[in-house]
């Protein structure tokens, strides 16, 4: 199983349709879930600090944690699909997150297993989201060998 957690509002109208487009792609190999964390409302360290206890309630001890922030490692996307591998292969849970404008805080960057950046470039969170699901089925077509991703 895989959930996909993320501050912010609904999907935006504008990115929609790309995200409606990877879900449909990614439910071919996985089944996942959106949770959607309303913001706080607050600014700074403030709002990593309520944002990130609400999204370290949703996570099970269980659970193999990906972060994605831009300190994070750089990974390539068949990096990606060995780490969905390992948790395919211990029957693991699977949770992304993307964090909120003000990113997430210590102890949410503490109970990630493994932090990942897109790059060294700050997106959008909106924008996040559509990146995530598309590196996602991309990650999960390398492991079934679609030609989907080339080398």
């Amino acid at each position: 199983m895989l959930t996909i957690i993320s501050v912010g509002k609904d999907h935006d109208p504008m990115f929609r349709p790309a995200i409606e487009y990877y879900e449909k792609k990614l439910r071919h190999y996985n089944r996942f879930t959106w949770l959607l964390i309303k913001p706080s409302g607050l600014d700074g360290g403030a709002a990593r600090g309520q944002e990130s206890s609400k999204i370290l309630a949703c996570i099970k001890n269980t659970d193999f944690v990906l972060l994605l922030d831009e300190t994070g490692e750089m990974i390539s996307s068949p990096g990606l699909a060995n780490i969905l591998e390992g948790c395919q292969n211990t029957a693991q849970s699977i949770v992304v997150i993307v964090g909120g404008p003000h990113g997430v805080d210590s102890t949410v960057m503490t109970r990630a297993n493994k932090t990942i950046a897109f790059g060294k470039a700050v997106f959008p969170h909106q924008l996040v989201r559509v990146m995530a699901l598309e590196q996602l089925y991309r990650a999960y077509s390398i492991l079934s060998g679609s030609k989907y991703h080339h080398e």
